[in-house]
């Protein structure tokens, strides 16, 4: 083997290992899905924590940008901690930050809305009204991913509906 093909496979070894241990830390949710009770609601908490935090509105370009990459980056992530033995394993949370984000779409930043949100998106999550149970079945990210995403958006139209029937009922 010459140098240059010994360098050119220990670059792509390195080069795999760094962007697994990126793929593991963004499916994770930094870290938030080792929790040992409840992963996927610490991490949704996180989500919500840091979507409150960032200095952006539910209704801005920049958060549905957000959301678009944080689904694409979801489906590399989390299909690449998923394995044949554990297709969608309890420590990949990044599917709750993403659909916790999307269920927040539109809304104000109010705790009475955001705690809304929160409650609605685990309810939702947890239960998979159809078709969401069937998306699970996807292979790797996407359906580690799909299931949430469709739930949140269940979630969100639901409480916009609300919203939009609260601004209808207020302004009479």
């Amino acid at each position: 083997m010459t140098c240059t093909g010994w360098v050119t496979a220990e670059m792509t070894r390195s080069m795999n290992t760094l962007l697994n241990r990126v793929a593991w830390l963004i499916a994770t949710g930094g870290g938030t899905g080792l929790s040992p009770i409840a992963p996927g609601t610490v991490g949704s908490a996180a989500a919500l924590g840091i979507y409150y935090l960032l200095p952006i509105s539910g209704n801005s370009l920049a958060f549905f940008f957000l959301i678009a990459a944080a689904t694409a980056m979801g489906v590399w992530a989390t299909g690449a901690i998923s394995t044949l033995n554990n297709p969608d394993p309890g420590k990949a949370v990044w599917d709750e930050f993403t659909g916790m984000w999307i269920t927040c779409l539109l809304l104000p930043k109010e705790a009475l809305w955001l705690g809304a949100a929160f409650l609605l998106f685990r309810l939702l999550d947890i239960l998979k009204p159809w078709p969401a149970k069937k998306l699970e079945r996807l292979h790797g990210g996407f359906g580690i991913m799909f299931d949430d995403v469709l739930v949140a958006v269940y979630g969100a139209a639901f409480l916009n509906a609300v919203r939009f029937g609260l601004l209808q009922f207020t302004n009479v």
